[in-house]
C-alpha cells in the first residue's frame, strides 16, 4: 500500500476550489483505486492524504484530465507552493478502541 502526501501554502481558497476538491477527491475513489482520502487546513497551511493499493493508481490518477486541471489551477490561482510525496507504507496498525 501506498500513500500521497500533498502539502501546500495557501494563497487564497473560494468556492470554485471547494467543489473542485470534493469533485477530485470522489475521483480518485470511484475511478482510480484510491481507497481513503484526507485533507484539513490551518492557517495558511493545507495536508491531504490518499492511500493507494498500487504505484500504477497513482500514476493513472497523476495523468487524469480532470487532475491535470485541478494542479493547474492550484498551480496558478489556489496555493503559493505545494510538493506531494509518494510513500509506501511498511507497517499499519489502529487501535481497537
Amino acid at each position: 500500500m501506498y500513500a500521497v502526501i500533498f502539502k501546500a501554502k495557501i494563497n487564497s481558497l473560494d468556492k470554485q476550489y471547494t467543489q473542485m476538491a470534493k469533485q477530485m477527491r470522489d475521483l480518485a475513489i470511484s475511478h482510480y483505486g484510491c481507497t481513503d482520502f484526507i485533507a484539513t487546513t490551518q492557517d495558511d497551511n493545507e495536508i491531504a492524504v490518499s492511500y493507494w493499493p498500487d504505484l500504477e493508481s497513482i500514476k493513472k490518477w497523476k495523468q487524469d484530465f480532470s487532475h491535470l486541471k485541478a494542479q493547474k489551477l492550484g498551480a496558478e490561482k489556489w496555493y503559493k507552493h505545494y510538493e506531494v510525496e509518494v510513500v509506501e507504507i511498511l507497517r499499519h496498525y489502529q487501535s481497537l478502541a
